[in-house]
């Protein structure tokens, strides 16, 4: 995968010409047209501007973890963020960047809870009028989280009629805050990555979620620009798995419906220029079970003392999988990267899985796709 230089347009059916070189100059061409090009001085400048707005979240060696997979292991701990998760970081680089004009005719988002957050929170502090549309089957905590920041919150049956009805909103003249689609956003994402190199030269393997590829090509960018030999690795989680699709079909799906209890996962498709970047700087893409996922997460919050979302804690999920892929020369960081979880969603997920080994005990589950 990481020598594949071309993917197929959903909309065109073209295929588009990458470019990536690793010179460390700002240069770089991740993808397609060169207005939506994303790199290396794209992310400098966001964290310039979003520096007096966000937390330098710390990166924690973990010495449990390190002994478990046999290799150096660190947590980048992005719940520690305002909001509770790495989505402000995009928010706010998009929302700086609108003209006076544009931020007076207020913005418009589609989110499975983290990114309506920390669009809600961005738009406060900036000044701006945000409205927000989530699925019903978006957990409470994420709702009401998003109106006691500000933002007006309209329901919808499913993700996928959000963003119809967010670009209903947008022609009319209201800013989009793209949940991943969007060069300023990826580029917010990405400021991640610098820390990450800062804090830890030395690292060699990093793996990042995916939901719809914004964070991971952010953060691809970032570290790649620089240090073309550390390796990315992503992770989804079954049931919310819209860039393995892709990958696999050679194009940006729609996923039916999402089904994993990793909500903040559940993009419907991912996009044209996540998926290239993807393509161009990800070592693979592994998608774990929920019930892998929550074992994670079970084992972060009494191991290691954070508490994480299922969208994060898969990332341990991963490393486990992955376990061969590294030795005890590696520096590997989980980006972990959010927190947003409720009481009752861990009951529930705790008692669901619970009931899951009562009926298959005698089985052991070992569900993979990795490209």
């Amino acid at each position: 995968m990481g020598k594949d230089t071309s993917f197929v347009c959903k909309r065109h059916y073209m295929i588009l010409k990458l470019m990536y070189t690793a010179s460390g100059s700002g240069k770089e061409v991740l993808c397609g047209d060169e207005d939506r090009m994303l790199t290396l001085n794209d992310i400098l400048e966001a964290r310039d501007r979003i520096s007096p707005y966000i937390e330098r979240t710390p990166l924690k060696e973990s010495h449990t973890l390190s002994n478990r997979l046999g290799a150096k292991v660190y947590l980048k701990l992005e719940m520690f963020q305002t909001t509770g998760a790495f989505k402000i970081r995009g928010a706010f680089n998009k929302m700086l960047s609108l003209s006076p004009e544009e931020k007076n005719r207020g913005v418009v988002a589609v989110s499975g809870g983290n990114h309506a957050q920390a669009v809600a929170y961005a738009a406060s502090k900036l000044g701006i009028k945000a409205t927000v549309f989530m699925a019903r089957s978006t957990p409470e905590n994420y709702i009401e989280a998003t109106e006691h920041y500000g933002a007006q919150v309209v329901l919808t049956s499913d993700i996928a009629e959000a963003f119809k009805l967010a670009a209903e909103r947008q022609a009319y003249g209201e800013v989009m805050i793209h949940p991943y689609a969007d060069k300023q956003v990826m580029a917010g994402q990405g400021t991640i990555g610098l820390e990450i190199l800062e804090d830890l030269p030395q690292v060699t393997d990093v793996i990042i979620s995916i939901g719809g590829g914004g964070l991971i090509s952010g953060v691809a960018t970032a570290i790649k620009s620089q240090k073309p030999n550390v390796r990315i690795w992503g992770v989804e989680t079954a049931g919310a798995d819209s860039m393995s699709q892709a990958l696999k079909a050679g194009h940006p799906i729609e996923l039916p419906a999402i089904t994993s209890i990793a909500k903040t996962l559940g993009a419907p498709s991912v996009s044209e220029d996540t998926l290239a970047i993807t393509r161009k700087l990800v070592e693979s893409v592994t998608v774990v079970s929920d019930k892998e996922a929550f074992q994670a997460l079970e084992f972060l919050l009494e191991r290691a003392k954070v508490l994480t979302e299922p969208a994060a804690s898969c990332t341990l999920a991963a490393a486990e999988r992955l376990r061969s892929a590294f030795t005890p020369q590696s520096t590997l960081v989980l980006l972990l990267c959010g927190g947003n979880v409720s009481l009752a969603d861990l009951c529930h997920y705790r008692q669901m899985f619970s009931v899951e080994d009562k009926k298959h005990r005698p089985q052991l589950e070992h569900h993979e796709i990795s490209l």
